[in-house]
């Protein structure tokens, strides 16, 4: 059965007439008949007793009226919602993003979002960057912020934020008076490492050219985990320079500068290609890949 038959259903009851209710939905006499016809044989009913010219409901028809009303109640209360929803987007946008890139590289985009689309709800799970993209691929979000490159022909992939890993030492520690520290000084000293993922990779590869393996003390799941290693004093390690710019204000950790070396980190906004997207997410997007509160940032998606 479908809407047109239900709306004629309840203009044949309301009319008490076949005729009437053609007049009033603006179709022939015979549509009428034959809809009512194909919505008794989908039933297996007669809905309508049509003897002595009078058109009146069978004890099925009484059955059938509360459920079909409910029915088209509920198709105008989802067309309504859908046209707010061209107005003013709601639903859910789902981002899996590292920790750190959660907390220090992503609020600002948070915010300038729901400012303007404060219906639309921000489902944010932490993950590292395999499980993002298993997420992404199993459609369980829409957006995915990760380390670059991504090599996967399934994902479109927007860089949205550059910045250093750069070797984090406490206050007191000796590497800091050295002014242009090696590799080979970095060894001398308990390392933190990353447990996984492409700064791991990044970082390893420094000591695998000079043929050097750091002294690593502990392999750390987090980016905020390894600062506050590093600032009670267990090793040194590199972090994103977005993570540790309140701590360096404060003097409580300090950069060391490296000998010809800058490791530099993309992260990128990803998604399936193939997914199609809510007015939400494609203002998401386009926030997400400028500059927040930048120059020309006050236009928005319309």
């Amino acid at each position: 059965m479908d809407f047109e038959q239900l709306k004629t259903f309840i203009e044949v009851q309301r009319q008490k007439s076949f005729s009437k209710a053609a007049e009033k939905l603006r179709i022939t006499q015979p549509a009428v008949s034959a809809q009512i016809r194909s919505l008794e044989r989908e039933i297996g009913e007669t809905l309508f007793d049509r003897k002595g010219g009078k058109v009146t409901f069978t004890a099925a028809g009484r059955v059938f009226e509360p459920f079909a009303e409910h029915a088209l109640d509920c198709q105008r209360h989802m067309m309504m919602m859908v046209a707010e929803q061209l107005r003013s987007p709601r639903g859910e946008v789902g981002i899996s993003a590292q920790e750190s890139t959660s907390l220090y590289v992503l609020p600002d985009v948070f915010v300038e979002f729901k400012k303007y689309y404060p219906k639309v709800a921000l489902k944010i799970i932490r993950s590292e960057r395999a499980r993002t993209l298993e997420l992404l691929a199993n459609r369980e979000i829409d957006f995915g912020v990760v380390s670059l490159p991504v090599k996967d022909a399934r994902f479109a992939v927007e860089t949205i934020h550059r910045d250093e890993l750069v070797l984090t030492v406490p206050t007191d520690h000796p590497l800091r008076s050295i002014k242009d520290a090696g590799v080979k000084d970095i060894v001398k000293y308990p390392f933190l490492l990353p447990k996984q993922g492409r700064q791991r990779e990044l970082i390893l590869n420094i000591f695998g050219m000079q043929d050097v393996q750091p002294k690593t003390v502990m392999e750390v799941e987090s980016g905020e985990l390894m600062k506050r290693f590093i600032l009670s004093g267990l090793g040194i390690g590199f972090l994103p320079s977005a993570n540790i710019a309140d701590e360096i204000k404060r003097g409580t950790l300090e950069i060391v500068k490296l000998e010809s070396l800058r490791l530099s980190r993309d992260l990128g906004i990803v998604y399936l290609k193939e997914k199609s997207m809510t007015r939400a997410t494609k203002a998401f997007l386009e926030i997400a890949t400028r500059d927040v509160g930048g120059p020309g940032s006050s236009g928005l998606p319309a």
